[in-house]
């Protein structure tokens, strides 16, 4: 066994090999605008090799760090007057904290709300003075609770449920608040409840009652009109995400009807008379305006690949922010300009995807291949299995699979069932018999990978992060003969100890897919988890982990580990001083570093 910690210093750009010019490139998100000062915005980027908070002033082209923590920021929300941005602060990434408060100009920072002890962040809204937020918590003791903070007052609890819920939205004059609840103890499908600043209830929308399968609801947001009680919300009635606008305040609801084949989302244009849509299928996406008035599409041009994120500006035009497989992302506004362009090296490209489809025991299975361009098979392959689960790998850029390529490899990443993207029914199909359905439909595209020639069989790597780095030590207990290796980053390893240790609203979605407690059904439990077939794994494994992780706690990692150590299994542990993931690009670099080693080291 070997055991590290620490990250290691850079050298110069220009000597850097190309994957780690990738990471260290300057990356920018899409900026969040305030809807009353739209000159304001607020944007994540790692200038500084640490993923933090900035403000941009447009009319003077000013940009300003906002945070400066030793483990980075994300989480921050600005407020519709412009005036103040929020910021979440955790420990060291472990998401238990505080919001903060910071004006746009620059300032001390002060603590948002106080009389609120900390928690989970369980969503945030703000009134367009500035005076008023509505803020959700979780935490193991109280389960969720959602707070009314007015500044100069004691906050006030307006809703309180041991499962878990979030806040939605807050109405443009602050008059109602959307909560996405669970109270039915369905964690993967919300219902919706409308209500006063009192806690007076408005309406609510519930599609988990009444039919054979239950039904998710969302909150999109509300119209941004003042005295407009529409809602704009997604469902999934037709067994995809779908949007509708609902009157809460008339019970009206106007159902879309897009004639898109995969999943759409959608969001107010500034004036509230139509909607950007967002369309997602089969591994890219597309936008398009829908016209409230006349109900139709009309299609926003962006280029193929897939926009991880839009928003429509007062002068009708659309920010993105955009990538494809091959294309490093960039932020561009459909006036034809590029919206942020940070200053710096320019991130390398990388080769184009492929799509690949195969028939499995649920259905046809996405698969998305790269490989080296000019090579042909069979070459040593590494399978890298997304996390969510609830999520899908898609033709976007993806530093870390562009590294395994540059080295030779090809790289293959499988939409499994419980993936998003490719319906309802794909999606919740993982129920029960959770983490060995997924294991079947990545071993039907591993058969497929092998018999068409493409990957050789004696140089397989299974990998993966969170749910991925499950499914990996979980497929090599399970399915020992066909992995070569394997490579599990912040993994569930064993799955009762997990659910003890995990953050509250993790215990409630492990409940949904599982059916119960480890206590209620112990047999399912014992079925999914990495730490049963510990004994069978014949791989050599490669495990990291964040000791601050509340998703994947250390101590259950620390289980599985020693009975990896007990019968002399050839193992290696990274721990390393963050949460979930690093927002570090140094200590991401040496993560991806210590993989590619660990796989040169034991791959023939």
């Amino acid at each position: 066994m070997t055991e590290s910690y620490g990250s290691a210093a850079p050298g110069r750009y220009e000597d850097m090999p190309d994957w780690e010019k990738r990471f260290r490139a300057p990356r920018v998100s899409l900026p969040d605008w305030a809807e009353d000062a739209p000159d304001r915005s607020l944007f994540v980027s790692n200038a500084t090799g640490t993923y933090e908070l900035y403000a941009w002033d447009r009319a003077t082209g000013e940009q300003r760090q906002v945070t400066k923590r030793a483990n980075g920021t994300t989480d921050g929300v600005l407020s519709p007057d412009g005036a103040w941005i929020w910021w979440f602060d955790d420990k060291d990434g472990d998401e238990f904290g505080v919001w903060r408060r910071q004006p746009f100009e620059g300032g001390e920072d002060e603590l948002a709300t106080p009389g609120l002890d900390p928690s989970y962040p369980a969503g945030l809204a703000l009134s367009r003075d500035g005076r008023t937020a509505v803020v959700g918590r979780s935490t193991d003791e109280e389960g969720t609770t959602i707070h009314v903070a007015r500044i100069g007052e004691p906050p006030f609890e307006l809703y309180r449920h041991r499962e878990s819920a979030g806040v939605g939205d807050l109405s443009h004059d602050g008059s109602l608040i959307a909560i996405e609840h669970t109270e039915h103890g369905d964690a993967m499908h919300s219902a919706l409840r409308v209500v006063r600043p009192d806690g007076t209830t408005v309406a609510e929308l519930d599609d988990t009652k009444g039919g054979q399968e239950e039904l998710g609801l969302e909150v999109l947001g509300f119209a941004p009109v003042d005295g407009d009680t529409r809602l704009l919300i997604g469902h999934q009635r037709r067994g995809r995400w779908e949007p509708l606008v609902w009157d809460v305040a008339t019970g009206t609801e106007t159902d879309l009807a897009l004639d898109l084949p995969g999943d759409v989302s959608a969001e107010w244009y500034p004036d509230g008379s139509g909607l950007l849509i967002a369309h997602s299928f089969e591994a890219r996406s597309e936008l398009f305006r829908y016209d409230l008035a006349g109900g139709g599409l009309v299609k926003v041009p962006t280029p193929q690949g897939t926009v991880s994120g839009a928003t429509a500006r007062p002068d009708g035009s659309v920010e993105y922010l955009w990538s494809s497989a091959a294309e490093p992302p960039v932020v561009r506004s459909t006036t034809g300009r590029v919206v942020l362009d940070p200053p710096g090296m320019k991130s390398p490209g990388s080769v184009a995807v492929e799509d690949m489809w195969v028939e499995g025991p649920g259905g046809r299975i996405h698969a998305l291949i790269q490989k080296p361009a000019g090579a042909t098979g069979p070459l040593p392959t590494v399978f890298d299995i997304h996390g969510g689960p609830t999520w899908h790998d898609s033709d976007a850029f993806a530093a870390a699979p562009a590294a395994w390529v540059d080295h030779g490899y090809a790289v293959i990443r499988v939409n499994y069932r419980g993936s998003t993207g490719y319906g309802r029914a794909w999606t919740d199909a993982l129920k029960i018999r959770v983490g060995l359905i997924e294991l079947e439909d990545i071993a039907a595209v591993r058969e497929w990978a092998v018999s068409s020639g493409l990957s050789d069989p004696d140089r397989l790597i299974l990998t993966g992060g969170s749910w991925g780095g499950y499914l990996t030590l979980l497929g090599l207990g399970v399915q020992p003969d066909a992995w070569t290796l394997g490579i599990a980053a912040v993994p569930v390893a064993d799955y009762v100890t997990a659910y003890h240790d995990e953050m509250e609203a993790l215990k409630a979605m492990d409940r949904t897919l599982l059916g119960g407690t480890p206590e209620e059904v112990p047999d399912r439990f014992e079925a999914s988890s990495p730490l049963t077939y510990v004994d069978d794994v014949k791989a050599p494994v490669y495990i990291s982990a964040g000791v601050n992780d509340p998703r994947c706690p250390i101590r259950q990692i620390d289980n599985y580990v020693k009975r990896l150590e007990a019968r002399g299994a050839v193992h290696e542990v990274y721990r390393y001083d963050a949460g979930h993931g690093s927002l570090v690009v140094d200590e991401r670099i040496k993560q991806v570093r210590l993989e590619l080693e660990f796989a040169e080291r034991h791959l023939r």
